[in-house]
């Protein structure tokens, strides 16, 4: 067996005092049922994971809620509880060598004002985002709450600055008190830059909740050339627990249910708004405009408005992704190949001859002898064995996509579901040509981190609304509703001809295999079953548009259903008669089909479009939702 850690040792002991109920009792003079403590050190710190392992386990033991950071450079809690179960977790954190001299910010409260337990390992523990600041062995000197409070009797000059964020300044501070108009501690760094030249030389006082942010802050500046800077020690809830609330406004602000504590350290009736951070009175807090956690009546929109707020930033955002077009950038495009049962020990090049049957003669020999197909980075030759299961990789070196339509606008957004106005051509996911250029590469890096799930398709070449899912499970619960056709989906489609009729249907089958260049055709015995509906809306010099139902959702359904009736979509180069329609009598397909069906985007446009979708919100099923986008130009009768 291998020599013990001092972090073993340390953990052998936590378990021992906890276990055997071996604890040191902390005084405390409160008679609330809760006791909010908050904590910190810089210390160095190992073992990070199992030490995280080992606290949330013993915090949920003793039903204990807040939140505990830990890193490298040390741990900040805070965290609530009864006093008895504290005084437990506390005297075992000191059983650590490093912990034992933990100081702790105690208040009372009569409810618990966490919501849950976190236990995270972070990078650091308040985030400054500066490298090289060491609190630990290069800390600023710290003054006392009793020596702050002689300073201001006393009249002493000296400048107080108050490190913390805007909002928090609005429930109180210090009486001439510096605020830097900050919103999050790492936008400090560059508002020290904008300080008087002259304090470099003068007294400064810094201050914060509870002492953490000024460590950092402290050598921050001091690296930044100020001279005299001091930190208040313990913050403002230890200068209100041993000096109350002298030479102070207001209450100070926590990070908790309580928002705000008085210089008795009692919860006040403050109030915050999580939505603009806009400080609350008791009066606003009882307007009808104040629906946490959502709105204040300082911030409040209705529903709609929230969305519409939302969808023109994440609008906004999306022309900044696609200027200039992520594909235009070159870059290794790698496109999986997968090898079904049925190519079993083929040669490589008959293999992709006979998957890839539309692809031009002699484009799968070039791209053999320049050793672009490989296996796990292995290079293939032609006459390579293949085995089922396989997954191949194509490689595209130092590729620049082709240029697309990627002026994506978002129509809908809420927590679940995202609805876009798709323009084209634009491919909806990566496959063939392009990757970056596609729909759900431009979206993912709009919702990062999140992922939106795809719950139906259009072709590369059809514009209009496209529905997403924001998670796995949203997803899951909306594509039933396609599979089984409750979804409502109206398209509208210019054609060539006139059609007698006002209303018509096709319910011509069609293939389950694909074809040529990628399409589909009819296939009147064993087809899959399918119906669209038609509505002609107008008609003018041998053009109509007309409405499109489709009640079922197969491949090419709608372009296949009004060419085999004699109404070819315009710009449609793969179905442009009834002939089209049928495997072995189409005509020749245009070159540009060669390999992709989609189109360049100089082409003539398919015109057809996605107007609408309605469904079932997944949220509140009873609740049908429909998402409309404008028609286009070549829609109109004008």
């Amino acid at each position: 067996m291998g020599p013990i850690s001092q972090t073993d040792v340390a953990l052998i002991k936590f378990r021992l005092i906890h276990s055997f109920g071996l604890y040191r009792p902390m005084t405390t003079s409160v008679s609330a049922p809760f006791v909010n403590i908050a904590a910190y050190k810089f210390v160095r710190l190992d073992g990070l994971a199992q030490r995280r392992s080992e606290l949330r386990r013993r915090c949920q033991e003793l039903q204990l809620k807040g939140t505990i950071l830990l890193s490298g450079e040390g741990i900040n809690l805070f965290l609530a509880g009864t006093p008895e179960n504290i005084q437990q977790f506390l005297s075992e954190l000191r059983a650590y060598p490093e912990f034992s001299d933990l100081e702790v910010k105690e208040s009372p409260s009569d409810h618990q004002p966490f919501s849950r337990l976190l236990v995270r390992l972070k990078k650091e523990i308040i985030t400054l985002g500066v490298d090289g600041i060491d609190p630990v062995n290069h800390p600023s000197p710290k003054l006392k709450p009793t020596d702050l409070r002689d300073w201001i009797r006393q009249g002493k000059k000296f400048h107080f600055l108050d490190t913390r964020n805007r909002y928090e300044i609005e429930v109180g501070t210090f009486e001439g008190a510096v605020d830097l108009q900050i919103d999050s501690f790492r936008q400090f760094p560059a508002a020290i830059r904008q300080l008087p030249e002259a304090w470099k030389d003068e007294p400064i006082v810094m201050f914060c909740t509870g002492g953490i942010r000024c460590e950092k802050a402290g050598p921050l500046m001091e690296r930044e050339g100020f001279r005299q800077i001091y930190q208040l020690e313990g913050g403002i809830l230890k200068y209100f627990e041993e000096c109350g609330g002298e030479g102070y406004r207001g209450d100070c602000f926590v990070f908790d249910k309580r928002v705000a504590v008085n210089p008795d350290l009692h919860e006040t009736d403050t109030g915050l708004c999580y939505a603009c951070q806009a400080v609350l009175t008791v009066a606003d807090q009882q307007h009808p405009h104040y629906q946490p956690p959502n709105s204040c009546p300082y911030c409040y929109q209705s529903a709609e408005q929230r969305m519409q707020a939302a969808v023109a930033r994440r609008n906004a955002e999306i022309a900044q992704l696609i200027n200039p077009l992520p594909g235009s950038i070159p870059e290794d495009n790698i496109r999986p190949l997968n090898v079904p049962e049925r190519f079993d020990r083929f040669q490589l090049i008959d293999f992709l001859r006979s998957l890839h049957a539309h692809a031009q003669p002699g484009y799968w020999e070039a791209e053999v002898a320049l050793g672009r197909i490989r296996l796990d980075n292995r290079i293939l030759q032609a006459d390579s064995e293949i085995r089922a299961g396989w997954r191949l990789q194509h490689l595209f070196p130092q590729n620049i996509e082709p240029d697309v339509n990627a002026q994506i606008k978002i129509l809908y957004e809420d927590e679940a579901l995202v609805g876009i106005d798709k323009p084209a051509p634009l491919a909806m996911h990566p496959c063939g040509r392009f990757n970056r250029n596609t729909l759900i590469a431009i979206l993912d890096r709009a919702y990062a981190p999140q992922r939106l799930r795809m719950l139906h398709r259009l072709d590369a070449n059809t514009t209009g609304v496209v529905v997403l899912a924001r998670t796995k499970d949203f997803a899951r619960r909306v594509h039933p509703q396609f599979s089984s056709g409750v979804v409502e989906k109206r398209y509208v489609a210019l054609v060539h001809g006139e059609p007698e009729h006002d209303r018509f249907f096709s319910d011509l089958k069609i293939s389950r295999q694909t074809h040529r260049a990628g399409g589909r055709f009819a296939d009147p015995d064993t087809g899959l079953e399918s119906r669209t509906e038609f509505l002609v809306m107008w008609r003018r010099n041998g053009r109509s548009l007309i409405e499109c139902r489709p009640r079922t959702g197969r491949t090419n359904q709608i372009r296949i259903h009004l060419a085999s009736r004699g109404f070819p979509i315009v710009g449609d180069q793969l179905y442009r008669s009834p002939a089209d329609c049928f495997q072995g009598t189409e005509s020749e397909p245009d070159e540009s089909l060669a390999i992709t069906q989609t189109l360049s985007i100089a082409d003539q446009p398919l015109c057809l479009h996605s107007w609408s979708i309605a469904l079932r919100h997944p949220q509140h099923p009873d609740q049908k939702i429909e998402i409309r986008s404008d028609l286009p130009r070549w829609a109109s009768a004008d």
